[in-house]
């Protein structure tokens, strides 16, 4: 069973910085994390010029690259749609968690990164899948748990509870 839990939230809102921390977090108790993040805007992890980039540029379906250290699988959707999140964890090793940034209309269980107001108004208002928020600013009542935005430990332990990780 892969467990699955997302961090989502509006533009500059700390999400990132809260995935980060969580992964630090759930890796420091002996967990293996995997993330997938969602992008908005073009994503490249190639650069123009480089061997691999050439070879997607002369039409390649995918590029592999591998080192001693890592290895990268790049496929071009040439006018295919995006994969849907489901899709994507299944290119993903076995892991503990799989933790996603982004995708907030998706269905998987969420927490909402809230670093400061803004006009956008709370995505955990009107979404059952945002079981709780983390804040960087008093957001008053809501009926779900309100953490404070740096409770890492806190934040963990109720993801961990959520997903059933003990």
């Amino acid at each position: 069973m892969q467990r699955v839990y997302g961090v989502v939230g509006w533009k500059n809102m700390g999400k990132t910085t809260l995935v980060e921390r969580l992964v630090a977090e759930f890796s420091g108790r002996g967990l293996r994390v995997s993330t997938i993040k969602h992008a908005h805007h073009r994503v490249d992890v190639d650069h123009e010029g480089k061997d691999s980039w050439r070879h997607r540029a002369a039409g390649a379906a995918e590029v592999l690259v591998a080192s001693s250290t890592r290895w990268a699988l790049m496929h071009e959707l040439r006018g295919d749609a995006a994969p849907s999140l489901a899709e994507l964890l299944t290119k993903l090793a076995s892991c503990d968690l799989v933790l996603v940034e982004g995708y907030k209309r998706d269905a998987h269980p969420k927490i909402e990164a809230a670093l400061r107001a803004g006009h956008e108004g709370r995505i955990a208002m009107n979404d059952p899948t945002v079981k709780a928020v983390a804040a960087g600013y008093d957001i008053g009542e809501l009926d779900r748990p309100v953490f404070a935005l740096d409770d890492i430990t806190g934040i963990a332990d109720f993801i961990a509870a959520e997903v059933g990780l003990g």
